[in-house]
């Protein structure tokens, strides 16, 4: 088969997962999120106590034998996907327990550096209808780099910024989605049996991938990853095998709009915070020698000098030594440490490293 060397971007490719995935070029996708078939077991436990199916299952969703063609199938669809992305980019994969622990060690094997398992713990968790066993109220997600070392990218700070200023922890409570954000049939029955709530891939596309970034969802459903990435401003590749899915899928992405440029500025982190040494400022007048700094407190002070270090009574030095210093304290941040004024208002310098780095 050929190869298509033109990404689709924003399409929803109708077909096999593995076989369009081979159509497209290596180290062309930043994400992958795929949700694949959970695996044959899975089907008794999506009965209810009469025999009957959950609404939207049907026996064509997971349609594996046995162990050993579901480990050949997910071999080959993570190859394909390991291909396919980019030397920094990462993969997420959702599973329960009928098929997670069996993916998380099939990808180990092939090379994948697994960098979190994030627990999602369901508000409203659908009940254990033969009473036979706790009710499952949660589903696995791994999160892994193409390989160990990746340069893979983490968006902490927006993170944190979501999670009101405090570190995201890696269990997600969220509800599954239910009232409109629910897709049914004609019937009114549920249309996909496994549809992921949008809020869901909102944390995961926030927390692993930029604006502009590539997102390929090989197992797209109803299209929730593909209207994420939309609404986020990401480019998105989705593959489904089922047509109903797909014009479902299409439906939805019609109509769903992206955010303006000013709504998908994420929250910094380290890495891109621009490197400016602090004599850079000195150097071209933005913190001339003799203006005064200060703690947020304004207990301590010390004076900018003309080498670009500062002083503090006897201590001179680098705006961390001498701020780990005054404090008796075995490092510090100067650059959020010391503050400057500005208009009759104490700023950290931190805010004059954009401006310096232009």
């Amino acid at each position: 088969m050929e190869s298509v060397w033109e990404l689709p971007l924003d399409q929803v490719l109708l077909g096999d997962a593995v076989r369009m995935m081979r159509m497209l070029p290596d180290g062309s996708v930043n994400c992958v999120f795929a949700d694949p078939p959970y695996n044959l077991q899975l089907r008794g436990e999506l009965r209810r106590p009469d025999d009957s199916l959950v609404d939207g299952v049907d026996e064509e969703w997971d349609r594996f034998t046995d162990f050993a063609a579901y480990d050949a199938f997910t071999r080959e669809w993570l190859g394909e996907a390991r291909r396919l992305l980019r030397p920094d980019g990462t993969l997420w994969v959702i599973g329960s327990y009928h098929n997670i622990f069996r993916i998380g060690a099939i990808l180990q094997e092939m090379g994948f550096w697994i960098l979190n398992d994030v627990v999602w713990r369901k508000a409203n968790p659908m009940p254990n209808f033969r009473g036979r066993r706790f009710t499952n109220a949660h589903e696995t997600m791994i999160w892994a780099a193409r390989a160990q070392g990746s340069r893979y990218r983490f968006n902490y700070q927006a993170m944190k910024a979501l999670n009101d200023d405090i570190q995201m922890r890696s269990d997600w409570f969220l509800p599954l989605c239910t009232g409109a954000e629910r897709l049914r049939n004609e019937h009114g029955l549920k249309l996909h049996p496994t549809q992921k709530p949008e809020a869901l891939l909102h944390r995961v596309l926030v927390s692993s991938t930029h604006p502009g970034d590539v997102v390929l969802d090989p197992f797209l459903g109803t299209g929730t990853t593909a209207t994420v990435a939309k609404r986020l401003g990401r480019h998105f590749i989705g593959i489904e095998r089922h047509p109903a899915y797909v014009e479902a899928a299409l439906a939805r992405l019609a109509r769903t709009h992206a955010t303006s440029a000013e709504g998908m500025t994420i929250t910094p982190g380290r890495r891109e915070t621009p490197r400016v040494p602090f004599g850079g400022l000195v150097e071209r007048g933005v913190l001339p020698p003799g203006t005064l700094l200060t703690d947020r407190t304004r207990r301590v002070q010390a004076v900018v000098v003309a080498d670009g270090s500062i002083r503090a009574g006897e201590l001179q030095g680098s705006i961390h030594k001498v701020g780990a210093a005054v404090q008796n304290a075995p490092s510090c941040n100067g650059w959020t440490f010391w503050h400057f004024e500005r208009d009759g208002e104490w700023l950290a310098i931190d805010v004059l490293r954009q401006g310096a780095a232009g």
